[in-house]
């Protein structure tokens, strides 16, 4: 059986390139915060995974975090880019290899910025996934 956390964040890039507007906008998707990347980009972050498993089967609970950077003035774009990558997480196909999404809510979002570097937005969603 496969790894939930690895097949799931699998899914997670897969949906985030295939979305038409992200498609257009980000110059990419990395694993964490590539050192020379150019803005707007999402950083995914390994998942927090707990057990969620049942008496029968196999599950798995996990957090996705997704942090979209922008190097804007503003921080309009990111706001929009963030609700792309939310209809991209929440468009994931429930049948994935090995596992089953039972639930996939939405957390938090949250914008920060340094005021010498780039906007930083987290969006969080918690995955709740059993084997089959």
């Amino acid at each position: 059986m496969s790894d939930a956390n690895q097949v799931f964040q699998a899914a997670a890039v897969a949906a985030l390139s295939a979305h038409p507007v992200l498609k257009a906008e980000l110059s990419g998707i990395y694993d964490g915060p590539p050192p020379r990347a150019a803005f707007p980009y999402v950083a995914v972050t390994d998942g927090l995974t707990t057990d969620w498993s049942t008496k029968t089967k196999q599950g798995r609970e996990i957090r996705l975090a997704l942090t979209v950077w922008d190097d804007g003035d503003a921080a309009t774009r990111l706001a929009d880019l963030m609700g792309h990558v939310d209809d991209a997480v929440m468009a994931i196909p429930r049948d994935l290899p090995g596992w089953r999404i039972a639930s996939l809510t939405f957390l938090r979002s949250i914008v920060v910025r340094d005021p010498a570097g780039p906007w930083a937005g987290l969006v969080e969603h918690r995955v709740r996934l059993l084997a089959v």
